[in-house]
């Protein structure tokens, strides 16, 4: 499923407030920017059709969404479109980017060993 930058901030609401209603989330949005009611409920119904939200509730005429998916089972392929897109599907750019140009502190450095030596040994 491809999404927008703010499709994907939408549904990004929606993964930390489970079930939550279009003046809900537009409220939330707009403490980051500024966006109409509208814009927010048109994005909200792009995220319906697309698959990524259903209603689950309705109180009176405020309808509520969940997201069909979490955020972890989204994450590899939105990460592998960004790569594509961005790092012409070379994740040792992305990676060479990380290390290179921002500034990494000891606690990310001992985490990425870590991880590279479970890898290590899982091979």
């Amino acid at each position: 499923m491809k999404l927008s930058e703010f499709e994907t901030e939408v549904l990004q609401v929606f993964w930390q407030h489970p079930k939550a209603s279009a003046p809900s989330v537009h409220k939330i949005i707009t403490n980051n920017k500024a966006v109409t009611y509208s814009t927010v409920k048109t994005i909200i119904d792009r995220l319906e059709k697309k698959g990524a939200l259903q209603r689950v509730d309705q109180q009176g005429r405020t309808i509520f969404y969940a997201p069909t998916a979490s955020a972890d089972s989204m994450r590899k392929p939105m990460l592998n479109n960004f790569i594509n897109k961005v790092f012409a599907g070379d994740s040792r750019l992305l990676m060479n980017h990380l290390l290179e140009n921002d500034s990494l502190s000891q606690d990310d450095l001992d985490y990425l060993n870590k991880v590279a030596n479970k890898n290590k040994a899982t091979e």
